[in-house]
Formats: structure tokens, C-alpha cells, sequence
């Protein structure tokens, strides 16, 4: 098999990237020697930096320098609130209209069958471990409208009422769907997120 030059090799961790194709590969690797000093090295340099220091919250999954995250130490955000995503992708999403002001948990994917992912390979637990510290009045699972995100949206309100029966308050609701069947969080524009999270139903109380 013949040796991978270093161009080579670029455009090949380039394909890799959502999106990306071989041929969208090359003129990427194109654009970034054109600009080498101005893009391809600052960027080189943001990656290794971001790889040394970017971490998973401890607390709700998400990305930041700091764990527990800037979001889940912001004392201006509604404590009782949990708001249940797949990815921190989801996260970015709410975050970009400042349409939400509570909290958030990541749960790092969506039950599926096919691909082998199981509650346990999921970040359920400590979900369950941050309601049972008794400060949560809501939960509001906003997975994907896609079957796994439907999947596992009725898995954790299952969990939740094994968990924490009506009788602790703890409600649990899911987004209005607005959002069309198969809709991913974020793809969405920030009106049509606002409108599900203002109309989201309560699946238990």
C-alpha cells in the first residue's frame, strides 16, 4: 500500500469532518496553504491548544475550559430547570437565541439498537444522581424528533417516574413538536426552538 504524503494525509483527516468529501477535502487543504501564515498555522496552533484544554463538564457533559462548565456555575440561570439533550451541539443550539435559562444535561447520544449504544452508555445516570438532589422541579427532554431521539425520550421519562414518583414534583416534559418529525435541535432556527420550549407538554407531574 503506498505511503501517505503529508498533503495527502491532510486531505484525508479533512474527509473526516461532517460535511466533507474528498473533493470538498482538497479545496480546504487548497484554501489553508494559500493562507499560510494568516489561517492554516493560527488554526494548527487553536487545535492544539483546544485539544489540550476543552473537557467535559462533570456536572451536565458539557464543553468548557472549566468543569463544572460556565453554564452550570452562572448563578443568574434557573437552578430548577434541567433541560435533557443529545449532544452539546444541542446545547450551542439553545444557547444561540438565549431562548433558555435554566440548566442542562448531555447525555452524549440516543439509545439505538442498530449502533449497540444502551442506557449505559449514555450519561442517564447522573442525571438521575442531580434530580435526586431534591433542587429540580422540571425536566424537560428535548431530544431529536427522530425514532432514536423519540426512543429515548420515552426510556428517560420511564426512568424519571421509576426514580422520582408524582409525589416528589418533579415534573417532566417534552419539546412541542413545531419541530418537524426527524428535526435535529441544531438545524433549527432560534423561533421555531423558543416556540417548543414555550409550548412543551408535561408528561408527568
Amino acid at each position: 500500500m503506498k505511503e501517505l504524503n503529508d498533503l495527502d494525509n491532510l486531505i484525508r483527516l479533512l474527509s473526516k469532518l461532517p460535511g466533507l468529501g474528498s473533493r470538498s477535502a482538497r479545496r480546504v487543504a487548497l484554501h489553508l496553504l494559500k493562507s499560510r501564515e494568516g489561517l492554516m498555522l493560527p488554526l494548527a496552533r487553536a487545535l492544539e491548544q483546544v485539544a489540550e484544554t476543552v473537557k467535559p463538564c462533570e456536572v451536565c457533559g458539557n464543553l468548557d475550559t472549566v468543569s463544572p462548565c460556565a453554564i452550570c456555575t452562572d448563578t443568574k440561570r434557573d437552578g430548577s430547570l434541567i433541560c435533557v439533550v443529545e449532544e452539546v451541539g444541542d446545547v450551542w443550539a439553545l444557547e444561540r437565541g438565549s431562548i433558555f435559562r435554566g440548566l442542562y444535561h448531555v447525555l452524549g447520544g440516543t439509545l439505538s439498537a442498530m449502533d449497540g449504544v444502551g442506557p449505559d452508555d449514555l450519561n442517564i445516570s447522573a442525571l438521575l444522581r442531580r434530580v435526586g438532589q431534591g433542587s429540580v422541579a422540571e425536566i424537560i427532554i428535548a431530544t431529536n424528533a427522530t425514532l432514536d431521539g423519540q426512543t429515548t425520550a420515552h426510556y428517560l421519562a420511564d426512568r424519571l417516574r421509576q426514580h422520582h414518583p408524582n409525589d416528589t414534583g418533579v415534573k417532566i416534559s417534552r419539546l412541542a413538536y413545531g419541530i418537524p418529525v426527524g428535526g435535529e435541535l441544531d438545524y433549527l432556527d432560534e423561533g421555531t426552538l423558543s416556540a417548543a420550549l414555550k409550548s412543551r407538554r408535561i408528561v408527568m407531574s
